[in-house]
């Protein structure tokens, strides 16, 4: 059954923190029913710093990690040394330090493969379906940041989103240019997503999003087929909050 949830935070810090608990809690769940879990990471300065937190908290002895798949939401198209990916991110921040196994860990293509961005995407494609036997993708947790243009992963405003589980991204407003991308039905067909909101700037598509049924911002357009958990820090939910 579909539901909504939103959560007020303090700050940065109070959303990492819960977003940290409730990744635990969601995977102890999700592996009771299951033998492996699958969950979508983000970027980002809120995402990074969940993963951060969840570093310190006592997942390694609380989930069995070896049957945690770890994916992407989206990724910057660039080499693969790249501190801007969010995979090297992650891995710094957590996937390093819990010692996830190389197997579990799904990064999307780098430039170093010689590819193009569409290349990239079809590749990618055929890896994914491989990965769930042909079957549709399904996320069992997706994470995922807002920007303040109200854009998830690399889905922005106005861009055309079509029908495949990969979307190649050629004109990102946000640099760099080209970026991989789950696509909206992948991120919707997610039994849960936990959005990671902070900061001011986030405010106005905030309450765009909570409180103007016609909005149409890629965030708005975020349904998991289970639960939808917002956990926003004081100041993005600033104008959402005082309403």
């Amino acid at each position: 059954m579909q539901s909504v949830e939103v959560r007020k935070a303090i700050n940065a810090l109070d959303v990492a923190s819960q977003a940290a608990d409730e990744i635990i809690a969601s995977l102890i769940s999700i592996l009771q029913s299951k033998e492996t879990a699958n969950i979508a990471l983000t970027g980002g300065t809120v995402g990074i710093l969940t993963l951060e937190v969840l570093a310190r908290t006592e997942i390694q002895t609380e989930v069995d990690l070896s049957k945690v798949h770890f994916w992407w939401g989206d990724e910057r198209y660039v080499a693969s040394d790249s501190s801007d990916r969010n995979a090297n991110q992650a891995r710094t921040a957590f996937l390093n330090v819990a010692s996830v196994n190389e197997s579990n860990i799904h990064e999307f293509p780098a430039t170093d493969s010689g590819l193009s961005v569409d290349q990239a995407r079809d590749q990618f494609e055929q890896y994914f379906l491989n990965a769930f036997e042909g079957k549709p993708p399904v996320m069992d947790l997706t994470i995922l940041g807002m920007g303040p243009d109200g854009h998830v992963a690399s889905l922005f405003p106005g861009m055309a989103n079509d029908s495949k589980n990969v979307v190649a991204v050629h004109n990102s407003p946000k640099p760099p240019a080209e970026r991989l991308s789950l696509s909206m039905d992948v991120i919707n067909a997610s039994k849960k997503i936990i959005f990671v909101v902070s900061g001011i700037d986030k405010s106005e598509a905030v309450e765009s999003v909570h409180k103007d049924p016609d909005c149409e911002l890629p965030a708005a357009k975020v349904s998991a087929t289970g639960q939808t958990l917002w956990i926003i820090d004081e100041a993005a939910g600033a104008a959402f909050w005082s309403c």
